[in-house]
């Protein structure tokens, strides 16, 4: 049979070879595996990636506190030497310069960071910075999760962004991701990572892509701070806070119902809004994800993602790019998470302050009908320092209805500086903390009569 040169033919696809079509598929049907697919194990429901990070923290519990003060000390020699020596042969390296030539601020930051460390690790210094509730739950806890999944996920992460896989997707999705979300088609990867495996994971992704010029400064700042969810595990977990854990599904499925509703709004009212679509520093934008006329959407995303697996160098350059990943992530985001995180925690945990600002969701809460409105309004706002504290001042609250109201909605907001916030504040996604305080009331004003009225239905 005589080859055809129509486009709508199956020429495309034999056109990519089977060599290429394998060079695509294979690596990102692995990290789809790795990073999206949820599997249940011993009675959890998660993605494979977790798993292993949690059994490598589980492995190297008693190391990790260690590991991440050294990481933390190390982050703030590499800064000061450079911004006080200022070495033309370090600086002139890209690596380098990106993780020690930073601002004022930063600097600052990773000073607190080491600090707060090491005050913790050896115990000495005041309680507010050192206890089991403030730097001590940061060092022994959250910050060996994320050093494990920096570890994994900065490695493996160029299985669903250097073969292709955000282009296939990226080209399918862009006509449901665009009108909705006003977002980019390959955003989709990011947001199931971030739903169905951990907002970390999210976090990393967008910023990578953003830095490679995929995402403009607005759909960088949306994507990180809409759709950076916390895993269905930590879910359950919080839910668990409250004694209400046999009911799961009709929590989560209200926290997704809320949090897509938070999704279609957020990106269309400020600070979002008013973000600039540019990118980021000199890179070059990436290509629209626009389908030419004569191609079938299918046949367009698999040559899109074919023409981006033929691009990669091989397995050294996968090492390379992970090793950096993991490295940046490392320098750049441990000492912020602890620094900021250890700040956040003990104002909540040492200060009246959330519960003065609290006051004036009284009100709200008792035009929604919430039981215990006093109560309640101490847990709206302290879930900006951690997603954990809400559930936590929630415990002793009588009304099933209103701990429900708080287990879902310390969910939905979000933002959450001992982990989310810090990771975002130290990425390179163009919010400040200024914008994520506005970005975290504005969730909260909208997700929380969603939940009251699904609460009123289920109880």
């Amino acid at each position: 049979m005589t080859p055809t040169n129509d486009p709508q033919s199956s020429a495309p696809v034999r056109g990519e070879g089977w060599t290429g079509i394998l060079r695509f598929a294979i690596p990102s049907l692995l990290g789809l595996l790795l990073f999206v697919v949820p599997l249940q194990w011993n009675g959890e429901v998660t993605v494979p990636i977790a798993f292993l990070a949690k059994a490598i923290q589980h492995a190297l519990a008693p190391w990790l506190p260690l590991a991440a003060t050294i990481v933390i000390v190390l982050a703030w020699i590499g800064t000061a030497y450079t911004r006080w020596l200022a070495p033309k042969r370090l600086l002139a390296l890209p690596l380098w310069k990106s993780m020690f030539h930073i601002t004022p601020f930063w600097f600052v930051t990773r000073t607190l960071g080491m600090i707060f460390a090491l005050l913790t690790y050896f115990q000495i210094g005041p309680d507010w910075i050192g206890s089991e509730n403030t730097g001590g739950m940061l060092l022994s806890s959250l910050i060996p999760g994320l050093f494990v999944v920096f570890l994994l996920a900065g490695l493996l992460l160029p299985l669903l962004v250097d073969f292709g896989l955000l282009e296939f997707f990226g080209t399918l999705m862009t006509k449901i991701m665009r009108p909705i979300f006003t977002l980019p088609g390959r955003s989709s990867i990011n947001c199931m990572a971030s739903w169905l495996g951990d907002g970390t994971i999210g976090v990393m992704m967008t910023s990578k892509q953003y830095e490679s010029g995929y995402y403009t400064k607005r759909e960088a700042a949306v994507i990180g701070t809409t759709f950076t969810a916390v895993s269905i595990t930590f879910s359950f977990i919080v839910l668990s806070n409250v004694n209400m854990a046999h009911l799961f599904l009709p929590f989560y499925a209200t926290v997704t119902f809320a949090g897509m509703v938070a999704a279609i709004i957020m990106p269309r009212i400020p600070p979002l809004s008013r973000k600039p679509d540019t990118y980021y520093g000199e890179v070059q934008q990436a290509e629209e994800e626009v389908i030419p006329p004569a191609w079938k959407p299918w046949r367009w995303a698999l040559h899109q993602a074919v023409g981006k697996a033929k691009q990669h160098e091989g397995t050294r350059s996968f090492l390379q790019n992970g090793s950096k990943n993991i490295i940046d992530l490392w320098i750049g985001v441990i000492p912020v998470v602890m620094a900021i995180g250890t700040l956040a925690v003990a104002i909540a945990e040492f200060t009246p302050l959330f519960k003065w600002l609290g006051w004036p969701f009284i009100p709200l809460l008792n035009l929604l009908g919430v039981p215990e409105a006093d109560a309640a309004s101490r847990t709206i706002l302290v879930g900006f320092a951690d997603m954990f504290l809400p559930t936590v001042l929630a415990s002793n609250i009588t009304s099933e209805l209103t701990r429900f109201v708080v287990a879902a909605l310390s969910v939905t907001q979000l933002i959450y500086m001992s982990e989310v916030g810090g990771l975002l504040l130290g990425s390179k996604i163009p919010v400040n903390l200024k914008d994520l305080l506005i970005i975290f009331v504005l969730r909260t004003l909208i997700t929380l009569p969603i939940i009251t009225l699904i609460a009123h239905l289920l109880f």
